[in-house]
């Protein structure tokens, strides 16, 4: 590795974290100061943000007559939002799951999964789909912010209240968290972009093939800013804002991501076979799969975040094996849906019996403790 490249991989990480850093300080203050949930921080502002490098390629994409790798690139970054990002934040610190995330946001992400399955079995996305899933886009963001105020007893006198100096330090302390917000998106698209460069660049001097650049470093690449904003809000406590931007992605990049370039692309975005025939179920079975673990006690347990991270590493592994048409393919294959994924199927259910036993045991010693004595 030469001087550049080390210089250039360095900063992109130090911009990278410093720049989740200042994002996620930026988000918990403002929604602190606006009366918002972090989860719905999470899910807005830091998730639309943490979402503009996957929105950059597929427009690149498209304008560069390479439509076919747009969608790829979104459910491949998808699979990674749940897989890679949640896994690594859980193994940082045990994530806590808001109940509204299992009981709303997470089976939209499913249902939004398997519509763009059920879009995508025409051979593409077309501008009318596209259409539709911008306005579904906007009309989620609207309800989501207006379900995510937190009113208090004295909002309705705060106008008559505060003086025209203490509104104009209200302003200014928004200006200011925004400022963060913004200044920390910059630096984690800089940063992750440098990083890419010299890592891609590293890579290439000791001789890696430019197809396993692609599929390990350039594709977990643009993923790279919802990495970095979760693992740091996992280290700062707002796990919130950890799982929501991780939610809230996978959902922009289906409605915002997708539904702008099918939009704007005169030919609609192209959806190849193989992408319909494995990579699609894949990404609506690991956003099925959340809603057993996140319902066990509504956390994310570092067995389970691990568990995650195997799953992502068997996925790469499978699309590696593709890629070069290896002789292991079969087997691979045959093994991981012989066993692995029957295995892990079992220890879903299970989850999900000892969670229900769990409830109805509670449920009894409530009603117990809540009945009249008798004399």
């Amino acid at each position: 590795m030469d001087l550049i490249t080390a210089i250039l991989f360095i900063s992109g990480f130090v911009l990278l974290v410093g720049g989740a850093e200042i994002l996620v300080r930026g988000a918990s203050n403002l929604a602190f100061t606006i009366g918002l949930s972090p989860l719905v921080v999470g899910l807005t502002v830091v998730a639309y943000g943490t979402s503009a490098p996957e929105l950059a390629v597929v427009l690149q994409g498209i304008y560069s007559g390479q439509g076919d790798i747009s969608a790829g690139n979104v459910v491949g970054s998808n699979i990674a939002n749940i897989l890679l990002i949640l896994g690594g934040s859980a193994l940082v610190a045990p994530l806590i799951v808001a109940r509204q995330l299992v009981r709303q946001d997470i089976p939209i992400m499913i249902g939004l999964s398997v519509l763009l399955l059920l879009m995508g079995l025409d051979g593409e996305i077309g501008r009318t789909e596209g259409i539709f899933l911008c306005f579904g886009g906007i009309a989620y963001t609207i309800f989501i912010l207006l379900q995510g105020r937190q009113p208090t007893d004295d909002d309705d006198e705060i106008p008559e209240k505060i003086s025209p100096k203490q509104r104009k330090q209200f302003v200014l302390k928004i200006a200011l968290q925004v400022g963060y917000i913004l200044g920390g998106l910059a630096c984690l698209t800089v940063g992750s972009r440098w990083l890419i460069d010299g890592a891609v660049a590293a890579a290439t001097a000791l001789g890696v093939s430019k197809l396993i650049v692609g599929l390990t470093i350039v594709a977990i690449g643009t993923s790279l800013p919802e990495i970095a904003t979760s693992v740091v809000a996992g280290f700062r406590d707002q796990r919130d804002i950890a799982v929501g931007n991780a939610v809230g992605s996978n959902l922009y990049n289906i409605l915002a991501v997708l539904g702008i370039c099918a939009a704007l692309s005169p030919t609609g975005i192209p959806i190849s076979p193989p992408l319909l025939t494995f990579d699609l179920p894949v990404m609506i079975a690991v956003a099925a799969a959340c809603l057993p673990i996140f319902f066990s006690g509504y956390s994310i347990a570092r067995w389970e975040g691990l568990l995650f991270l195997a799953y992502y590493a068997a996925y790469t592994m499978y699309l590696f094996l593709h890629a070069v048409e290896h002789d292991a393919l079969m087997a691979y294959s045959t093994i991981m849906m012989a066993f692995v994924v029957p295995l892990t199927a079992i220890t879903l259910i299970i989850i999900v019996l000892r969670t229900l036993h769990r409830n109805h045991r509670d449920r009894k010693a409530a009603c117990s403790q809540d009945s009249p004595s008798a004399d």
